[in-house]
């Protein structure tokens, strides 16, 4: 277990030992496997991985919003300004998330309610969270839409979801995790689907929105461009494990995980010369069998014997860095 804290304060969450698997008829699924990590309050932390990795079920039991059965929470222990999320009950929980700690999803369209106006979702948290009248909700709902740049937002209230563009809805989705001001708002591959000019936008909006709220914010994504622009610090998670942490600059720089080194190596750069990519081979493990000793070893440059049989810590690597290799120092090598 690693606490990983680089920059002054007290974490505003602390993930530590988080463990998830679904219960299935073909068997148990190991989606997140003793994951650790910290947010400080007012930063950007990006949590990077392939599909599958392990992501957004980390950030969904964060939430308390993983459905159980067949998902079960085995170990560990999610800690938000000091309390454990995983004991309080449902009630103190149900108080905590859009209050304190909120959630944009990856696909707005089936996270926002297609037979409510999107006025009416935003003014129903106002409603009962805030005990606002039926008015002020809904003028604060016009507000928040504004807020986001929504144009003529007040006339927009009475919209349906689908009558937004896929930018909008993501605005929409933005303005209700954001409707009571939480100190912590996880967006889960918020940009996804999106092209590039509204992806700036999005991102954009979310630095704005969060410099003026002074919120930390968890950025769950595959996109390193994405996490490149925007992000403090760096979690890289591979078949459900924290595999690397690091400052964003000092990951871009040099990788001290084998498997972020692939992921780097494998972005087009424009001061490239025109060549061939170099993709990761093979394929991420089924969660279900998972390897023995490093998983990644079946797909690495770098893997020795040893990698077949003994599964690496996180070794320290230096201040406020990690790496789970056992040859860490070839990788920031670059040696083969």
């Amino acid at each position: 277990m690693v606490i990983d804290v680089t920059r002054t304060g007290e974490p505003l969450l602390e993930v530590e030992d988080l463990s998830v698997e679904f219960r299935t008829r073909d068997g148990v699924v190991r989606a997140v496997n003793s994951v650790s990590y910290t947010v400080l309050p007012g930063e950007t932390f990006a949590v990077l991985g392939e599909s599958g990795s392990g992501k957004s079920v980390s950030a969904q039991a964060i939430m308390g919003i993983l459905d159980t059965p067949p998902a079960h929470v085995t170990g560990g222990a999610i800690r938000f300004a000091g309390q454990d999320l995983l004991t309080v009950g449902e009630q103190q929980r149900r108080r905590l998330r859009g209050d304190r700690i909120a959630m944009v999803f990856q696909d707005a369209l089936t996270a926002l309610n297609p037979v409510f106006t999107v006025g009416w979702q935003i003014a129903e948290m106002l409603r009962i969270h805030r005990g606002c009248s039926r008015a002020e909700a809904r003028r604060q709902a016009a507000e928040l839409l504004d807020r986001v740049r929504i144009p003529a937002a007040a006339d927009r209230l009475g919209d349906y979801p689908h009558e937004f563009s896929g930018g909008m809805r993501q605005r929409v989705m933005i303005a209700m995790a954001l409707a009571l001001e939480p100190e912590l708002l996880i967006a889960d591959e918020p940009t996804t689907a999106l092209d590039v000019t509204v992806q700036a936008q999005i991102l954009e909006l979310l630095a704005e929105l969060q410099a003026d709220n002074g919120m930390a914010l968890v950025l769950i994504t595959h996109d390193l461009g994405v996490v490149a622009e925007v992000a403090d610090r760096i979690a890289v998670m591979y078949a459900g494990r924290v595999v690397e942490t690091a400052d964003a600059s000092r990951l871009f720089r040099a990788p001290a995980h084998p498997y972020t080194e692939g992921l780097l190596a494998s972005v087009p750069r424009v001061s490239a010369r025109a060549g061939r990519l170099e993709p990761i081979g093979g394929a991420p493990p089924n969660l279900a069998r998972i390897p023995p000793g490093c998983p990644f070893h079946p797909r690495c440059r770098h893997r020795r014997p040893v990698c077949r049989v003994d599964d690496p810590p996180l070794y320290r690597v230096e201040s406020g860095r990690r790496s789970a290799c056992h040859f860490f120092e070839e990788v920031l090598d670059g040696r083969s």
